[in-house]
Order: structure tokens, then sequence, then C-alpha cells
């Protein structure tokens, strides 16, 4: 695909927990395995911006009609709950983020005002997150950088369906970092390398949290023609070059489409009942519908045949989106179209009777849904609405990605009216004095391999969590190979838990290290201590080391008792009985020349 030639256009928004407290008070911000200890339940509804308007996204979630569900602990205060002012800003947090804008060369601003974002999902206890603008105008390589705010990280999600959503309040108030860029990324290739150089930035302040879930980015694409569409959730980096050319191809078909219907001069009818045509149907959705009081609304899609079913995503067809507006809008599990019937049940017959029902002529396609009347209602008029959009343009919205590249629609775009000033925190004058950046992470990787790591050692080593552990011991231990310290602090300690089921923490690592240095244990010994500390079962008297002539004695023994045996089996017994006491070239210097 020729991307210049389509006008494709990236960005990218870089969410980033921090590793503090919480932004707004002193409660930890470690997640919780188990049960909540508390709940509390709470509806929300969307209120006006600044400006005396009301965001669309957040009308769109109250329409939705849920409550919600809030598990809290003895490790949350009233503050998560919203029955409490926030605190001042954590300190630690902000110099953080003041030290990635410096970082990230961007211009950190005046003063800085918390404001408030409506938020009516129910990730927030509020009905809106807390987030600041901290710096503008950075850059990483020839991307600018727009914004970098400090902000607070949403409620945890456990469970939902269309009546309510049940959230955890542990992550609630997790400081984030938020990067975003500039629609300057022009290939999916480019997305992914500005990406990954933003991440590394981030680890090589040492201030972020890291592992599954710490970090989360969304990408905006458009095309000529097109419109801003952002995908959220996506993991994996590897995934971005896939969704990036996915959504591209997607607009560039819904685009397609709309010109086709543009010519057949396409239009959208109101629902009609056409329960009565499905009485004896042997759909199963249709009968648990019916079974249930429910109904069987019908709608015309005039002009519509034939393009309901294109493909406009691998495995995803314009039906689908219609689906995914009934399914995000009403809480339907999904709608029936003409360009797929008859299947699910429904038959030839049936199909027949409802287009004769609907007035649908040659070029018109339709849909039907079955469910109880209220929903069945708010799902065709939200496919009216894709319908309608479908005609003229790519709409404006927000999508979920999927594992394979693919992406549904989540909800509209939010406008500028989700924003207004948070009262209850006073205006922040940031002060960068004293803030020392800090080497980058492919700075660190070259000055390894200068001391004599390996490339893939120094690369494995430098992004490690342990990597300032590395540097300390380095600079303590000068007898030791900087390569056997990360060699024990990255591959060793992976084996370990891969084969003793045993995590080793950064106390025991410094622990073994010393032992080392003071001679009490040998390098032998080294993942035999390291297990024993970390089930507690250590005993130094037990990795004494042996003196030159004490291991002579003890080889003599071995050698008298085993008359007869080749070298390479008296060895063998030796380490066995020897090992951690005593150095595997010690011990095969001293029988070498008792075997002469």
């Amino acid at each position: 695909m020729d991307y210049a030639k389509i006008g494709l256009k990236c960005g990218l928004e870089i969410h980033q927990q921090l590793s503090t407290d919480k932004l707004f008070c002193s409660c930890s911000g470690d997640l919780r395995e188990d049960d909540g200890q508390f709940k509390v339940k709470r509806y929300l509804r969307a209120v006006q911006g600044e400006q005396g308007i009301v965001d669309v996204a957040a009308l769109h979630e109250q329409q939705k009609g849920r409550y919600f569900l809030y598990e809290g602990y003895d490790s949350t205060c009233l503050v998560e709950l919203d029955e409490e002012p926030p605190h001042r800003m954590n300190d630690a947090a902000l110099r953080a983020v003041l030290e990635i804008s410096l970082l990230l060369k961007a211009r950190v601003v005046d003063a800085i005002q918390v404001m408030r974002k409506t938020v009516v999902d129910g990730s927030n206890t509020s009905g809106f997150q807390r987030t600041a603008l901290v710096a503008q105008s950075g850059s990483v390589g020839d991307v600018s950088i727009t914004s970098i705010c400090i902000e607070e990280d949403s409620a945890r999600i456990v469970s939902n369906d269309h009546q309510h959503v049940v959230y955890r309040l542990d992550r609630l108030g997790v400081p984030l970092v938020e990067i975003g860029t500039d629609a300057d990324i022009t290939t999916p290739e480019q997305c992914l390398e500005v990406a990954e150089k933003i991440g590394m930035m981030l680890r090589s302040t040492g201030k972020v949290k890291r592992g599954i879930g710490t970090i989360r980015q969304d990408v905006n694409v458009s095309v000529f023609g097109g419109d801003r569409v952002e995908i959220k959730g996506a993991q994996e980096l590897k995934l971005f070059p896939l969704l990036v050319e996915i959504e591209a191809k997607r607009q560039l078909k819904l685009l397609e489409i709309a010109k086709e219907l543009k010519k057949r001069k396409a239009s959208v009818d109101a629902a009609v009942d056409v329960t009565s045509l499905f009485e004896k149907s042997a759909s199963t959705m249709i009968k648990t519908a019916l079974q249930s009081r429910g109904v069987v609304l019908g709608m015309r899609l005039r002009g519509f045949a034939g393009f309901i079913g294109t493909e406009v995503q691998p495995g995803k067809r314009l039906g689908t989106e219609l689906s995914d507006y009934a399914k995000v809008k009403a809480g339907v599990g999904g709608i029936f179209h003409s360009d797929e019937l008859p299947k699910y049940g429904i038959t030839a017959d049936e199909v027949a009777a409802a287009a004769k029902k609907l007035s649908c002529l040659k070029d018109d396609g339709f849909v039907l849904v079955a469910v109880d009347k209220g929903r069945a209602e708010r799902a065709l008029a939200a496919v009216a609405e894709r319908a309608a959009l479908a005609l003229k343009c790519v709409p404006r919205e927000v999508r979920r990605a999927n594992p394979d590249g693919t992406t549904n629609y989540l909800r509209p775009i939010p406008t500028a009216a989700r924003m207004y000033p948070e009262t209850d925190i006073p205006l922040v004058v940031p002060d960068v004095r004293g803030i020392v950046l800090p080497e980058l992470i492919e700075d660190k990787v070259k000055r390894f391999v200068q001391m004599g790591l390996g490339g893939d050692l120094a690369q494995f080593v430098a992004r490690s969590e342990r990597v300032f552990l590395f540097e300390e011991l380095v600079g303590k231990y000068k007898t030791l190979k900087p390569a056997f310290i990360a060699e024990i602090l990255t591959a060793k300690t992976l084996e370990l838990k891969r084969d003793f089921n045993v995590d080793v923490t950064d106390a025991q690592l410094r622990e073994v290290f010393d032992l080392l240095g003071q001679r009490k244990v040998g390098k032998d010994s080294l993942l035999n201590v390291l297990v024993d500390l970390a089930k507690g079962t250590f005993d130094a008297a037990a990795y004494t080391t042996m003196s030159t002539a004490d291991v002579e004695r003890e080889l003599k023994t071995i050698v008298d008792a085993n008359k007869g045996l080749s070298f390479g089996a008296l060895m063998g017994i030796a380490m066995s009985k020897l090992k951690g006491r005593a150095s595997g070239k010690e011990i095969g210097e001293l029988l070498k020349r008792m075997c002469g």
C-alpha cells in the first residue's frame, strides 16, 4: 500500500503508570488479588462542562442506564470513594513527569492547573478523571510531542453486563504520565518505532511501573477523506503496524461503500414490528426472545443490498459495524441482516416474508433484532445512526483493538466539553531544579558491551528491572566480572523461577554477593544459596569454603576409596561431595596432580 498516496496519518497516546503512591492520596498503588472487603453502589450522570455543553461520549455512557459496584479494601481510602476531597498532588509523581518532559525536550508550563475530565462509564467514582497539562512542544525524532500530562488511573474492571459493571478501587488514583504525539507518523512501521522509542525513554528513568497492564497505548489513524479513529487497548507493540494497516484499509473500504450508496441514493427507514412473521421460527435467538415476551423488529435499509455483507476488515463486514453499534448502545447480543440470511435457523421463507413486510425492493437490505421491546427499539435506533453515517463518511469514533489486529466500536470520540477546572486543588508551580536526566537504555547497552557483556546479555540487563542493582554490584565487587553478575541477575534468576519455583528478591541477591565477596561461599554454590535464602533454609555452615589443605585431604580419601576409576569418574564423585565448598577449577587441578 502506498501510504503517502492515501494520506495515512497516525498519532500516539501513551499512558504509563508511575512507581509511586497514588496521585491525590497516600494509598499504595499495588493491585490486590483478593475480593473486595466492602462494596459501594453508584449511579453516574453526565453534566455540563465549562462551556455549558454535555460531552457526547459522557452522554452516550449515561444513556446505557447502568449502575456501578465498587470493591474497596483496607488499602483504599475515602478519596477513592469520592467521599473526601483530593489531597496535595504527589510530589514524587510530579517530579517523575517533569523528568520525562525534559527527556522529551518539551517546554514545561508555568503553572499546572488540574482539570476534571468527565468520564461516566463508571471507571471513576466521581464521574470524572483528574488530569493536568505539564509540558508541551516536545519531540522524539521527527515526531512532535503535543502534550505531556499527569493524571490518575481509572478503577479496574472486574465484570460487566448490560445492567451493571463491577470495578475495584485498588488501581483508581495510581499516577499516570500521558504522552500525546502529533499526527506526524506516516507509516505503520514508524508507528512501532516511535512507540518503542518512547517506551525505552520511560523505562530509562527507573520511575515507571513494569509488567502487563502498566502501560496502555492508543493509536489514532486517518486517511484522505476519512477521519480520526482512536484505537484503544493495544497491549502488544508488535501489533501496532497491523492495527494501522487494517484501520487504513477499513477506512478506504468505508469510503468506497459510501460512494456506491450515494449512487443508489440509499436511505434508512423507520423500525417495523415483524414479530408475527417469526412466531414459529426455529431460530434459537428469536425463540428465546419471544419466550421472554420480547419482540422482533425489522428495518429497511434502502439501497444497502450487497453492501451490508461487504468485508471492511478481515472477518468483519459493514453488518458487523451495524451490530457493534446495537451491542454497545442497547446491550443486545447482536442483529441479523439480509446479506447473511437465511442462516441461524431463519428460513428462506421467513426472509422473503420479512422483505415483503418491510417493502424491500431489489437493491434494498434489512436488519432484524429479537429482544425485549425497549432494547430492540434502542438497537435499531443505533443501527439507523450507523447506517446513516455509512452513507457519507468514516465515523469519528473510539474503537477497541483485538488480538488479530481488527477493531470493534467502543464509543464516540470525546469532545472538549468534557473538561472543566478542578476547584479542590490549587495551581501547582513546577520546579525543575535538581532534576538530572537519566542515561538512556540504548546508551547503557553500548556501555555494558564495553564492560565485557555480549550484545544480547547487555540488552537483557539494560532493559531489566534489575539494571540499577547490576550497576550497584558491579561498582561494589571489582574482582567479579560484570558479565558474571549480569548472568546471575537475569538468566539465572529466571532459571530458579522455572526450575525451583522461587522468586529471589533484590535483598537476597545483595546478601549472596556479599557472602561471595567475603569468600564465605563459592561461585559454584551461588544458585543453591539463593534457593535456600528464598526458602528460608539457608545455613552458612553448609557452604563454608574449604582451605586447599582440607580439599586435598578429601580428594585423597576419595582416590584411595575408588582405586581404578577414571579421572572423569573421580571428578564426578569429588564435585558431588565438595560442590559449593570448593571451585570446580581447584578440585580439577588438585585431582589431576594426585592422579599423575
